[in-house]
């Protein structure tokens, strides 16, 4: 029929209904890391434990791939059946064991189609069994909705439901269940396996797995063929040459807890995870404005990385109940169409500062050898003592951002509360200093005096440098303050110590654009603006409004006026920037009705506010003003 598009059956690749089974080590890295021995001697003898369990239930394991196993079964029942007989098989083994150094498996179990070909499978039947595997507890099973309605009550088992999970790859969210053996309950039977049969075959896959093992160990890269393979990205294509070191992008990370309010916890993990990274020099990140640009959108890893420019790319979720907090997070190498590194946490919400911690170390020393973790150390900073202080500031960052003068005075508040709780908090502080900031810029603090708000915001910011000497946020509203106090010198010293601890700021690298400017650095700070925008792709649009600002002080017109009309949405106080512009393109006419726009949302604005502008360079004011009294600004 016309319009539809056929697929001859000939054309299919021949499908079948299998139950799939796939098992991994939970936690493998560090086990290997603390002793790689006794665990790959560990590992050699559960496998071992496995692949018989498998032939008794009358599975097949279709692959061995490092620390983890693919296995196939003509029925669902069975497939299940033998996951319990492991996890029980496993526990007893592990009973002599201290704690850290037990071999967990985490069990998915699926049943769907699967597409068989050379001795292996392939398909969304596996997929979906391999993403079930990263949701289960170790040592536990997690099992599709699929397998508890076939299932039923023919084990001995309990379910909890755990809801619509939506793992990666998959445009629907899945139904799933933990899957618990019952207390007392006796498992079937399984049929037994005759002594040395398949043995020698089983004994040379183990070789070659823990040989793979070996080969691998410390690089966090598993070999899994069945997992889904990312289309690697077009480097050709990519909207911005790749830099000369790891690049990497570190999205949103997805709020699971099923309750909006949470996602100030999942944005501020994610967030946290790019300020940590952009403190390493080998590396080039991509700043927070452009990564969370692709939240709660249907975008590919590619498409991310090609618009971005970048190799890596880290994705992640945050599940919050109660007092207990599940972190997934994955490492995709997107030039190469490969993950890097994956892993799921299960802490407490007091540990979020660990998994915060351990992420970042271990992207780091998954793509790049180069980078040292001696500097990585001294990267990371102190943690508050108190979880309710963090949550505050994470509010109170969440507040600012939307540049609002109620908004403003919320997010003082939120500081107020965590400075309180903790009274060593720097980023309380730091905060406070940006509210006051707000204040003296925009005047969002109607009970504050513009002398007012600098003389608490310059306070404000000391304390919070004084704290945390290591902290780039500090100094950087600390230049701020120095900048709104004339002192450009030391506002100057202090955006640069900013950029010398975290060198992957776009903000900070356009931001110290302004005192340049007041300095007569004009060309300097353009170059600060470009390279901010490489860093930032999607940057907000205050990038270009001073970077226009910045071209036509530099009597780089023409380029000023396209960098002001890239815009998405003028602000108000833009248009004192377009108008002079105009002016010098001999535009007199399209000034004016600008500046006339302008003067109805600021009627009372005149040349003498100008005054404010702490130039230390005259003739940048001198033509500034000249071009807003051309353009019909009143004196």
């Amino acid at each position: 029929m016309a319009g539809e598009f056929y697929v001859s059956e000939s054309a299919r690749l021949p499908r079948k209904l299998a139950a799939i089974l796939y098992a991994d080590v939970a936690g493998y890295s560090r086990l290997t890391g603390e002793d790689e021995d006794a665990t790959h001697r560990h590992l050699s003898e559960y496998l071992d434990v496995i692949s018989s369990t498998v032939e008794g239930h009358r599975g097949r394991v279709m692959h061995y791939a490092g620390d983890a196993v693919l296995a196939m079964f003509e029925a669902v029942v069975d497939a299940l059946s033998c996951a319990a007989h492991i996890q029980r098989e496993l526990e007893t083994r592990n009973e002599g064991l201290p704690d850290e150094r037990k071999v967990q498996f985490r069990i998915g179990v699926n049943l769907g189609d699967v597409i068989e070909d050379r001795g292996d499978i392939y398909g969304d039947g596996v997929n979906i069994a391999a993403r079930l595997e990263s949701l289960a507890r170790p040592g536990g099973i997690c099992i599709s909705e699929f397998v508890h309605a076939t299932v039923g009550d023919k084990l001995p088992l309990d379910y909890d439901y755990i809801g619509e999970q939506q793992v990666k790859n998959m445009a629907k969210p899945i139904r799933a269940y933990q899957a618990r053996l019952k207390s007392d309950a006796e498992l079937p039977v399984s049929q037994a396996v005759p002594k040395g049969a398949s043995k020698a075959g089983r004994r040379i896959a183990i070789s070659v797995a823990i040989a793979l093992v070996v080969a691998v160990a410390g690089s966090f890269a598993w070999l899994r063929p069945w997992e889904p393979k990312e289309e690697p990205a077009s480097v050709e294509r990519m909207a911005f040459p790749l830099p000369d070191k790891p690049s990497i992008a570190v999205l949103a990370f997805t709020n699971m807890s099923g309750d909006a309010e949470q996602e100030y916890l999942s944005d501020g993990l994610s967030e946290n995870i790019i300020t940590e990274l952009s403190r390493f020099r080998e590396l080039f990140v991509i700043a927070r404005h452009s990564s969370f640009s692709y939240k709660g959108k249907p975008v590919t890893i590619q498409q991310v990385s090609k618009e971005l420019g970048v190799r890596y790319v880290v994705e992640g979720s945050l599940q919050r109940a109660d007092d207990r907090v599940r972190v997934t997070v994955q490492l995709i190498d997107a030039s190469g169409g490969k993950h890097q590194w994956g892993e799921r946490y299960d802490r407490r919400l007091t540990d979020v500062f660990s998994i915060q911690d351990k992420i970042v170390r271990t992207v780091v020393a998954s793509i790049a050898e180069e980078v040292q973790m001696a500097e990585g150390e001294r990267a990371l900073r102190e943690h508050p003592n108190n979880l309710q202080a963090f949550e505050y500031v994470l509010r109170g960052r969440k507040l600012l951002r939307m540049i609002d003068k109620e908004a403003t005075e919320q997010a003082r508040q939120m500081y107020e509360n965590a400075r309180k709780i903790d009274p060593r908090y720097a980023e309380a502080y730091e905060g406070l200093a940006k509210v006051y900031n707000y204040a003296y810029r925009w005047r969002f603090l109607e009970s504050v005096s513009r002398e007012t708000a600098v003389r608490i915001g310059c306070e404000m910011a000391q304390k919070a440098v004084a704290l945390e000497p290591f902290w780039y946020r500090g100094h950087w509203v600390l230049a701020n303050c120095h900048m709104f106090r004339r002192e450009l010198d030391q506002s100057l010293a202090e955006y640069e110590r900013a950029l010398e601890l975290n060198p992957n700021s776009s903000e900070v690298r356009a931001a110290v654009g302004e005192p340049l400017v007041y300095l007569g650095r004009a060309k300097e700070a353009i170059a600060g603006y470009k390279a901010a925008i490489r860093l930032n792709p999607h940057h907000p649009d205050w990038f270009l409004w001073q970077m226009g600002w910045a071209q036509y002080l530099a009597e780089q017109y023409e380029n000023a006026l396209s960098t002001i009309n890239r815009m998405n949405k003028m602000p108000n106080a833009a248009r004192r920037t377009l108008a002079p512009i105009l002016v010098h393109l001999g535009r007199i006419e399209e000034a004016r009705k600008v500046i006339a726009k302008y003067l109805e949302k600021n009627p009372d604005y005149t040349l003498k506010d100008l005054s404010a502008f702490p130039f230390r360079h005259k003739e940048y004011l001198e033509r500034w003003t000249g071009d807003l009294r051309a353009a019909g600004m009143p004196e």
